[in-house]
């Protein structure tokens, strides 16, 4: 089924997932859908493996929790989620240097935590990592010394951003 997307969320410079200037990081995008999923894409790259060929399990772990982590911001867009728990099951290996997605969702929210699922997808669709967690919601400035503006938090369009995404 295809979803539109609304929104695509930030980007910072120094993140591990997101941060477009870690030059070891993975660089993903996050786009808000209709459906109010959140989708990121990534496309993990040889310094991220395990086995040969592999994408490092706490890696697949670190995108899933981002990607759960920042759903809520569909619904409260000052509110980052801060990990309580997370729960992982590796179903299939995660190939590296192929585009992947990443489809995370908020299941039930209360007035200071919220859960979440999410799985990464392979290319055929196929679900290769699946994902529950537990949040905090936090507003930056009680996360970090930080500022937005320090971080370059910012939405960086690119040409190759999708207008939709079939899943």
């Amino acid at each position: 089924m295809k979803h539109k997307v609304l929104r695509k969320q930030e980007n910072s410079r120094d993140c591990l997932v997101c941060g477009l200037e870690n030059p070891y990081g993975l660089k993903a995008s996050f786009y808000e859908l209709e459906n109010e999923e959140l989708v990121a894409i990534f496309e993990p790259h040889n310094l991220l493996q395990s086995y040969p060929g592999r994408l490092h399990g706490g890696i697949a772990g670190a995108i899933l929790d981002e990607t759960i982590g920042r759903a809520i911001m569909i619904q409260e867009p000052n509110l980052f989620g801060v990990t309580v728990e997370l729960s992982l099951k590796y179903k299939k290996p995660v190939p590296l240097n192929v585009p992947l997605k990443v489809v995370g969702r908020i299941t039930n929210v209360k007035s200071r935590t919220f859960e979440g699922s999410g799985e990464i997808l392979l290319e055929d669709g196929e679900v290769a990592v699946t994902a529950t967690g537990k949040y905090f919601k936090m507003p930056i400035d009680k996360i970090s010394d930080m500022g937005t503006e320090d971080m370059d938090w910012e939405v960086f369009q690119g040409d190759n951003d999708p207008e939709d995404f079939e899943y």
